[in-house]
């Protein structure tokens, strides 16, 4: 899939702004706060439905604006498809796809992946386990309509239940329709469990290598998914934890509270890694997410990289470059010095400023061979 344009219409800080972009290397430089990110993040909500910040589409729409309008197009395997996102202040999305409405986000998410890596990815493996799922959630999303459409169900399951729970604290309730909920909760989280444990083996396959090379030689990297509950115990387990739920207003166990360990020959790199051990593993983990999606998908994905090579050392700035040299990719930075440097060949070079983007000239300089 190669994305040829995109056009904003009171998107963030864009009144309107349309890109005609390369099918290679684009690059968008500029001042902090001048409107790169959003650029990028505009692309990730039109092809997934989702902001990489967790962001509500309210907070999408421009200042004083009561809607807004994202419009990209595609060619993929050589067929044209327009894709129109309508964003509305107190309504759902609207999406379009070469004109005909479309009701779920699986039928977008199949016209293509998506990869966005930002200097927050670097800290996933310290952070919070919220942002980890939020991974594999994405990930799986991406791969899978059938997850897409279980993860929906079980996050309907799981308010469902936490609603009938803070009744009965108050005022008792029905534990016939709180049984009812907890089978439709069983049922997904079972689905949810089996494709994330699946994702962990495939992460494992292709992170291994990529990690041995980015370290040296030195670590071997390893993907553990830490499930909350076992599929097959999650009934019991509800049924034990019901009043402790009750009590606290909440449903305690469940897929909702999974995580993923990054182990690096055995040292768990969240509590005990360098942050130069926990940055290169989660720079494999993003290169592990590019492949993976193209072994998925049978094609590369499209990679949004915004301003992550400020925060990187020099050995691993030419490794991540070298490493998407088949990806079209919409990059931000504040200067193009790290690209040049490390024989980065730009496509199109884009300045942004104050919310306006213009092309710029790709000098003699700039137009460095990756040789």
């Amino acid at each position: 899939m190669i994305i040829q344009s995109v056009s904003l219409e009171n998107y963030r800080n864009y009144e309107t702004l349309t890109l005609e972009l390369d099918e290679g290397r684009n690059l968008f430089y500029g001042g902090n706060a001048q409107g790169k990110t959003n650029i990028l993040e505009s692309v990730f909500v039109c092809g997934t439905t989702r902001s990489h910040r967790g962001a509500r589409d309210r907070d999408l729409i421009r200042f004083g604006c009561e809607q807004a309008h994202i419009r990209m197009n595609i060619l993929k395997e050589e067929l044209p498809y327009r894709i129109d996102m309508h964003l509305r202040k107190n309504r759902s999305k609207a999406i379009a796809v070469n004109g005909v409405p479309i009701r779920r986000a699986g039928e977008l998410l199949a016209l293509g992946g998506f990869v966005f890596f930002s200097p927050e990815d670097l800290q996933i493996i310290k952070s919070g386990p919220s942002d980890r799922r939020r991974f594999m959630d994405m990930q799986l999303c991406q791969q899978s309509a059938v997850y897409l459409k279980n993860l929906a169900d079980y996050n309907r399951a799981l308010a469902q239940r936490g609603r009938i729970l803070r009744e009965m604290s108050f005022k008792g309730g029905d534990e016939m329709l709180l049984s009812v909920w907890d089978e439709q909760l069983v049922r997904c989280a079972r689905a949810l469990i089996r494709e994330r444990e699946e994702l962990c083996a495939s992460l494992n396959e292709l992170i291994a290598p990529i990690h041995l090379k980015l370290s040296g030689e030195k670590e071997h990297l390893k993907v553990i998914y830490r499930r909350d509950v076992e599929a097959d115990d999650f009934p019991e387990v509800l049924a034990q934890n019901r009043e402790r739920d009750i009590r606290m207003k909440m449903t305690c166990s469940g897929p909702h509270r999974d995580d993923l360990v990054f182990e690096a020959d055995g040292i768990e790199l969240r509590r005990f890694g360098s942050q130069g051990q926990q940055r290169t593993g989660a720079l494999s983990l993003k290169l592990a997410q590019i492949e993976l999606i193209s072994k998925v998908k049978g094609e590369r994905p499209i990679l949004l990289l915004d301003d992550v090579l400020s925060e990187l050392d020099e050995n691993r700035q030419h490794f991540l470059l070298q490493s998407i040299d088949k990806v079209q990719a919409l990059i931000t930075c504040t200067g193009v010095e790290d690209f040049t440097r490390n024989g980065f060949q730009i496509d199109r070079l884009f300045h942004v400023e104050n919310g306006r983007v213009s092309d710029t000239e790709i000098t003699e300089k700039q137009e460095v061979s990756d040789d």
